[in-house]
């Protein structure tokens, strides 16, 4: 058995995974998710802000005292959105490379988007060759990707990506750039839509012929979690989950109505993201209309896991 860990630090959270790697298998043993918000302010400045990294430093410390006491042996850790964006990170990624003993990669939206497709696959029953489209919510960026499942030389299925790319559209970029404030005013709302709207046009025309439509990370997950009526969140229950378009657009004129103060008291969402889900809501509303998809399979799994699959392959 070998004890391997994953870290993926994006620009609101950052998350944790913890896997005992046997014979081939990966079994998850502990899981955290911390709201670090990393990406304070960068839409607009370009820069880190202090307090957000002090934040971040502190849960990576953290986490690096919890690999720690259950023995992980071999760990990768990444950075996306936020540390993508930044003109100077030196500072930050020094620190952090001090805390958990080797470097935080910065990866991009292309790298970004094909771990997360593996990983988003994970624990799904998925068949080969079905045709996939999975996409992932940030905080600072929206990765697509288009892809199957193939049986490689041992029979073993992997991911075979047909197209990947990566959206500056995110829950805390449009949070902040649009300024929705509480009460949430509904022409900043509309705003925000058409921008997304008008940017998923200038991409390219939308996809068509997938037979299962994935959603990865925390808004995603949070929107399965409201809509399964959670009273906490539970990601065995959340993971594979499958809710409809209607759904989707209904939990966000909910969400757009209530004030903060309501958000945050909401069963199944995380307070630290009770702020941006609004945002975060509308973008995934209106990516299903722009696939004409009628349903959405929440994944709780995403880059973290794709780290697991590619880190126990090295290991062996």
């Amino acid at each position: 058995m070998t004890r391997l860990a994953s870290i993926d630090v994006g620009t609101n959270s950052v998350l944790l995974t913890i896997a005992d790697h046997v014979a081939g298998v990966l079994t998850p043993v502990l899981e955290r998710a911390t709201v670090t918000r990393l990406g304070q302010e960068v839409d607009r400045t370009g820069r880190l802000h202090p307090d957000a990294c002090a934040r971040t430093w502190a849960c990576l410390s953290a986490y690096r005292e919890q690999m720690t006491a259950a023995g992980v042996t071999a760990l990768a850790a990444v950075g996306t959105s936020a540390l993508r964006d930044v003109e100077e990170g030196r500072t930050f990624l020094a620190r952090a490379e001090e805390i958990l003993g080797q470097p935080l990669e910065v990866i991009s939206g292309e790298r970004e988007a094909e771990l997360t497709f593996g990983g988003a696959l994970s624990g799904l029953s998925v068949s080969e060759g079905e045709s996939l489209f999975v996409f992932d919510i940030g905080g600072g960026s929206t990765e697509l990707v288009w892809g199957r499942l193939a049986a490689d030389a041992s029979g073993r299925l992997r991911p075979r990506i047909e197209r990947a790319t990566s959206l500056q559209l995110g829950s805390v970029r449009l949070h902040e750039r649009f300024r929705l404030g509480d009460p949430v005013e509904p022409a900043a709302l509309e705003a925000l839509g058409a921008q997304v709207r008008d940017a998923l046009r200038a991409y390219d025309s939308a996809p068509s012929g997938a037979q299962r439509v994935v959603g990865v990370a925390g808004t995603v997950t949070t929107l399965a979690a409201l809509a399964l009526g959670l009273e906490r969140y539970d990601g065995a229950i959340v993971h594979g989950a499958t809710f409809e378009r209607a759904d989707v657009w209904a939990l966000a004129q909910r969400l757009a109505g209530l004030p903060l103060a309501e958000r945050i008291g909401l069963a199944g969402l995380d307070p630290g993201r009770a702020d941006v889900i609004v945002s975060g809501a509308r973008l995934c509303a209106e990516l299903l209309d722009w696939l004409g998809a009628s349903s959405l399979q929440a994944s709780d799994r995403g880059v973290r896991y794709g780290l697991l699959e590619e880190l126990s392959a090295r290991v062996g």
